[in-house]
């Protein structure tokens, strides 16, 4: 078990760097002080690569990397000043006045390129507008907040089998099925449509948004987790039915054509997916006062699965997804399940006090600050690296790889730790 000194020297250890180097990479380069909004293309160096390109979702994300940063009591102001500038550009760019909703991609000077309305973007529309208003008081968060709320309920809803529709035409009309996504629902979607309504609920308390909340989390521990294993499936047809997943044309700010049928084995699972939402469900828990053992049944086999197919114990780290049932195959590991896995394997200590779970996080948080850091770089993190540690993809910034992992991950473990400490 972690001993008072161990833990102590973490906490000061993590907060360190992240006072020091995670955020000030981004204080110190994000804004666009010449058109507005954010620069977000960085290499190896943590250099600007001179890409221009304003995506929505690096938007809104710093937009709550700033927010829940200044919050938490970091940044001196400056995060707080950052916040509302990135709530400029959002307001005065991103939204569709004719349409309702927010706009995918624009250019530098903030003129919409990709109009299409992605489900995923709108929910980090609701959690970082609410997440803004909390921090700072502006009323224009929580009316952005509110407003895409409830374009998410008039034209994203599902009324028939219940969830959210996700890609979607600037129109809202669900986007042509196979390679584009319209006729597919995902876990990753709604998971986040959880997290962000649990802090939509936290700004306005509203009895009808609970109850929304309730219901999202209800698809997902009713219909989107595999009831033999407690494991979740990846995609979905319309009425959940599960599918094998299949990559869309429309990604996370990098728009490409994939290949067609290409799709990953029915039974692949997400380490990061799963552990992620374990952590945001126990999340949304304290925000509505349930207690967290309630949900004690959905976290152990997550984190279960995650601690003997998703660690890799010899060489360190969390790897990216992989059969329900057996090791995988692919061995790289991506940034993001390692901020994910770090707060989730917290959590799963401090529910269970198993020690495991804490070797799992000291696996993770090793590796992380050995291989994934930049410290050359400025802090931030690589986007992928082999199974030895070494960059596949050393981007520190771009499209949608920003902040709102890697310092979002930073704060939750600090105040982890904080709680294991006071425990001991």
């Amino acid at each position: 078990m972690p001993q008072h000194d161990e833990i102590n020297q973490l906490i000061d250890r993590t907060e360190r760097y992240l006072t020091e180097m995670l955020l000030p990479f981004w204080i110190t380069r994000a804004a666009d002080r010449e058109c507005g909004g954010f620069l977000s293309y960085y290499d190896r160096n943590g250099v600007a690569t001179g890409e221009t390109t304003k995506t929505f979702l690096l938007h809104i994300r710093l937009l709550y990397t700033f927010s829940s940063a200044h919050r938490s009591g970091y940044g001196d102001g400056a995060c707080a000043d950052l916040a509302r500038w990135g709530a400029d550009f959002l307001l005065d760019h991103f939204w569709d006045d004719e349409y309702e909703g927010w706009f995918w991609i624009a250019d530098r000077e903030g003129l919409p390129t990709v109009t299409n309305k992605v489900g995923y973007g709108h929910c980090f529309g609701i959690y970082a507008f609410s997440e803004y208003y909390l921090a700072t008081g502006d009323p224009r968060g929580r009316e952005a907040a509110e407003r895409t709320y409830a374009a998410v309920s008039k034209h994203m809803a599902d009324t028939r089998y219940g969830g959210y529709y996700e890609l979607l035409q600037r129109d809202w009309q669900p986007e042509p099925p196979g390679r584009y996504g319209g006729d597919r629902k995902s876990m990753d979607v709604h998971m986040h449509m959880m997290e962000a309504l649990t802090t939509f609920y936290e700004m306005n308390g509203s009895p009808t948004n609970r109850r929304r909340l309730e219901e999202t989390i209800g698809i997902l521990t009713g219909r989107m987790l595999r009831p033999d294993t407690g494991l979740g499936f990846i995609q979905f047809a319309m009425d959940f039915t599960p599918l094998p997943a299949i990559q869309f044309a429309t990604t996370w700010g990098r728009d490409k054509v994939p290949e067609d049928g290409l799709q990953r084995p029915f039974d692949t699972t997400s380490y990061g997916h799963n552990v992620e939402f374990a952590w945001l469900l126990l999340h949304a828990a304290d925000i509505m006062g349930a207690p967290r053992p309630a949900y004690a049944e959905v976290v152990r086999p997550i984190c279960e699965h995650c601690v003997k197919y998703g660690i890799d114990w010899e060489y360190g780290g969390v790897l990216v997804e992989g059969p329900q049932d057996a090791p995988p195959a692919l061995t790289e590991k991506q940034f993001w399940q390692q901020a994910e896995v770090l707060v989730g394997m917290l959590d799963a200590y401090l529910l269970f006090g198993e020690e495991k779970y804490w070797a799992a996080f000291r696996n993770v948080y090793d590796f992380v600050m050995e291989k994934f850091v930049a410290w050359d770089g400025g802090g931030e993190w690589y986007e992928r690296l082999d199974r030895a540690g070494n960059p596949v993809d050393d981007a520190l910034g771009h499209g949608w790889k920003s902040s709102y992992h890697t310092v979002r991950s930073m704060i939750q473990t600090i105040k982890r730790l904080k709680l294991i400490s006071g425990r001991l």
